[in-house]
């Protein structure tokens, strides 16, 4: 079968180096893709978001089976394109995918159905917005509503901090029009933890656990990023909270999106803050988390065409997926200045012969150059190694990373340190 990834990034990466190994699959594609994904796959010059020509590639190039990483063509609908043509895509549908594209939305469904998940209110104008901050005080959580490529999330730990967040979304519109509703959060107190599942609408499988590093500075300090790295599982997610999870979240989550006349098929990503009360959803993601996907992807057993398949043809339940019982960990490279302004075009060194059974340089930000492989990404690589324990996969993974260089590389030194505190 031919099979077309639509992204750009590590996860997209990871999702065409696990398609690469299904016999089924003859033929991979990957729009646009990156320099990894060149290896495996033939790039096509198309964007992510631009959802009319990858449909008429797809029509064109008889694509069997398309998967879609990112969350823009999500909210554009093009599973509901592809799907109008008669082509089978592994994407939930516009009006599924809203869970993440809208934070106003996703807590009003959370709301009616009893979804634990943080106090909230949602404003369209920022006096009211500040008016709410003011009086909820500090520690407190600010929210564009719509899209801002995971940079929409102020976690103010002061009022003012607050305020300004507010300011900055509503007033000076930094998020463009994601940021013409917010939605202002209690604070909740505990670990966080990533639980993504496979869902045919009816039927909801989660995947192992793992957990991301948000922040750009070892010890969780700085600002946000997209993600500095992963490791999968994560220790606090014990086989109890695994199951409270799937009856008081992830379960009920899907049935309310069907019952909301949202039928939810591909992948949901719950945000979880493990707190004192139990677990409680800080976001959703209509999609495969990034970087997550990387040591989730590297413990998947199961041929991942059989579980897409299972999930088109709403027969989730008649599968069994394996998962490898070794710990993997991903420690993300990023450009100096990353999250901020940062360069393009640095020869990366080092890459030759790094990959093998247990270690994969999925890359991110990369580009081929000149024959040459260069920086052309905040996240350039996501350097991910798998062994016995999470100790041992963290030490493969940083000496993966020793060997790789180009200009102003920088890494969190710390990838893991929680379950190692564990």
């Amino acid at each position: 079968m031919k099979v077309l990834v639509v992204g750009g990034g590590g996860r997209e990466h990871a999702l065409v180096w696990k398609l690469a190994q299904s016999p089924k699959v003859d033929k991979l594609y990957c729009a646009p893709g990156n320099a990894g994904t060149a290896s495996l796959a033939e790039n096509i010059p198309i964007t992510a978001d631009d959802v009319e020509k990858l449909l008429a590639f797809a029509v064109v190039n008889s694509i069997d089976l398309t998967v879609v990483g990112p969350e823009a063509p999500l909210m554009e609908g093009i599973a509901d394109r592809f799907q109008a043509a008669g082509l089978k895509i592994f994407a939930p549908s516009k009006r599924a995918a809203a869970i993440e594209g809208s934070k106003a939305l996703s807590k009003d469904l959370m709301a009616k159905y009893n979804i634990p998940t943080a106090k909230y209110g949602t404003f369209t104008n920022a006096e009211d917005a500040i008016a709410c901050i003011k009086e909820w005080g500090a520690p407190i959580v600010v929210k564009a509503d719509g899209l801002a490529a995971g940079k929409g999330v102020v976690v103010a730990f002061d009022e003012e901090t607050a305020i300004q967040a507010v300011k900055d979304i509503m007033e000076d519109n930094i998020f463009g029009d994601a940021g013409s509703v917010v939605v202002i959060e209690e604070y909740l107190d505990g670990e966080e933890v990533s639980i993504l599942a496979f869902t045919d609408g009816f039927t909801v499988v989660p995947m192992v656990s793992a957990q991301d590093h948000k922040r750009v500075f070892d010890g969780d300090d700085g600002p946000n990023t997209g993600g500095m790295g992963a490791y999968s599982p994560a220790p606090i997610y014990t086989e109890d909270l695994a199951e409270e999870v799937q009856r008081t979240i992830l379960q009920p989550t899907i049935d309310a999106l069907r019952a909301e006349g949202r039928l939810y098929q591909g992948v949901i990503y719950a945000g979880l803050m493990v707190t004192a009360e139990g677990p409680k959803v800080l976001e959703y993601n209509a999609r495969f988390g990034d970087p997550e996907t990387q040591p989730i992807m590297m413990r998947l057993e199961t041929d991942l065409v059989d579980i897409i398949e299972a999930i088109l043809d709403g027969k989730l339940q008649n599968i069994e997926i394996r998962w490898h019982e070794e710990s993997a960990v991903c420690v993300v490279m990023v450009a100096g200045g990353y999250p901020g302004k940062y360069a393009k075009g640095e020869e990366i060194l080092g890459l030759d012969g790094l990959d093998n059974e247990t270690t994969t340089v999925f890359h991110a930000g990369t580009a081929e150059k000149n024959e040459k492989i260069v920086t052309a990404g905040g996240r350039v690589l996501g350097v991910t190694a798998r062994a016995a324990t999470i100790a041992e996969a963290i030490q493969s993974a940083y000496a993966t990373v020793e060997k790789i260089s180009f200009k102003d590389a920088f890494y969190r030194k710390d990838i893991g340190h929680r379950a190692l505190n564990r």
